[in-house]
């Protein structure tokens, strides 16, 4: 009997396989064990900004080894029931890494479940490139408007902590109609470069030691904001002990300033990169919140 089961289970699995597209790298048959995704190279032909980093000389010489920033990659999870909503993550991780769990992948059932095409952007640490994670997030943008096979209507970014300031900035910089999000998430997000309240980390990462002004204040994006910002929903806890505040706020000034429609929900209490882990008694709360939003600011 035990073997009957098994049997049929990988049938099953085979028929899943032979009916579903390949995924770039991933089984075809994800989808029968839960949703479905696909990788998509970002610059199959090359980056055209792709670089090499050498790690600093007084590393372990183990470790100094020259690594090519040459590949961004997106992890894309298709709704069920699709709606027409195509959000991107962009994860945290200071500038330095990319924190795909908590903040990140763990977002992709609630979006889902929504009918919210679900998006994870894994794009290129910059070094000092600074140039590098708008380019890749731009790309991402153009990539999924032409996913018609998945009926996208509208592309929207999300992001935690540094990956929020890739989607703030790609809010405030987008070049044409196409690159344009149609609307912003950001958690606990670094907006600034200002040196008196930025994350260091990432402005290290970013523009690299002793930046000139004029790329603090280009990557500044509280002072880039338009009336045609897209609409922005920020999320955020009074007690962030590494990302101050006063980047959210002063870039929802910014927003009210230019009439764009934005929603801030500040908890007292949660800290820094709680991101999709229970680790606030707020979390109800503030997801009951975002759906309001999407459905009447979005829709």
């Amino acid at each position: 009997m035990k073997r009957l089961i098994i049997s049929i289970v990988f049938a099953l699995a085979a028929a899943a396989a032979l009916a579903q597209p390949m995924g770039g790298g991933f089984p075809a048959f994800a989808n029968f064990f839960g949703p479905r995704v696909d990788t998509v190279r970002i610059w199959p032909d090359g980056a055209p900004n792709a670089y090499e980093f050498q790690a600093p000389a007084n590393q372990d010489p183990a470790r100094s080894i020259a690594k090519n920033y040459t590949e961004a990659l997106m992890e894309v999870y298709p709704a069920r029931n699709p709606n027409g909503q195509c959000i991107i993550m962009c994860p945290g991780g200071g500038y330095s890494m990319l924190s795909l769990s908590h903040e990140a992948r763990n977002f992709k059932d609630w979006f889902n479940a929504r009918g919210i095409t679900y998006c994870v952007l894994l794009y290129r640490m910059p070094r000092g490139h600074h140039d590098v994670p708008l380019s890749d997030i731009s790309e991402a943008i153009r990539i999924m408007r032409g996913r018609t096979d998945l009926g996208i209507t509208s592309v929207g970014v999300i992001g935690t902590s540094a990956g929020g300031h890739v989607a703030s900035t790609i809010a405030t910089h987008y070049t044409d109609a196409v690159t344009r999000p149609d609307f912003q998430i950001l958690i606990y997000p670094v907006i600034t470069m200002d040196p008196s309240f930025t994350h260091k980390g990432s402005l290290d990462g970013l523009l690299g030691e002793n930046p000139s002004q004029e790329l603090i204040d280009l990557y500044s994006n509280e002072k880039h904001v338009t009336p045609d910002t897209p609409p922005a929903f920020i999320l955020l806890a009074s007690d962030d002990f590494l990302v101050p505040p006063a980047n959210s706020l002063r870039y929802y000034e910014a927003l009210l300033a230019n009439k764009v429609s934005a929603t801030m929900f500040i908890m007292p209490s949660g800290g820094h990169g709680f991101g999709w882990n229970d680790t606030t008694v707020f979390k109800n709360d503030w997801t009951s919140a975002l759906d309001t939003w999407l459905n009447y600011v979005v829709n």
